[in-house]
């Protein structure tokens, strides 16, 4: 009984161990695939989010990344994806832009 405690212990030690080193060897990316169809982006077409900055293959993809943005940065990221920090001064308290529609605002 102590023996198949003791290997039970060691083998939960050893997954912890060498899923750590996988982990590891995933390195981390940038994107290049749009979160909401996989197409190549576009880095004119982008939003921000949480101070991330996620971009887009074309603007029919903004819209769904609007209604629930927490998804997307969420799937990025789950597929190893670190995504851009919004430029300093660009941060505009985490509004979700595109450059389209801070053109139509002025």
């Amino acid at each position: 009984m102590k023996l198949a405690k003791t290997l039970t212990v060691s083998l939960l030690i050893i997954s912890f161990l060498m899923g750590t080193v996988w982990a590891a060897d995933t390195p981390a990316q940038s994107q290049t695939t749009c979160p909401v169809m996989g197409g190549k982006i576009n880095k004119d077409i982008y939003a921000d989010y949480e101070g991330k900055r996620v971009y887009f293959c074309c603007e029919a993809c903004v819209g769904p990344f609007k209604q629930d943005p927490a998804k997307y940065v969420k799937k990025l990221e789950d597929q190893g994806v670190v995504l851009e920090r919004v430029p300093a001064g660009e941060d505009k308290h985490d509004q979700e832009q595109t450059p389209s529609s801070d053109k139509a605002a002025d």
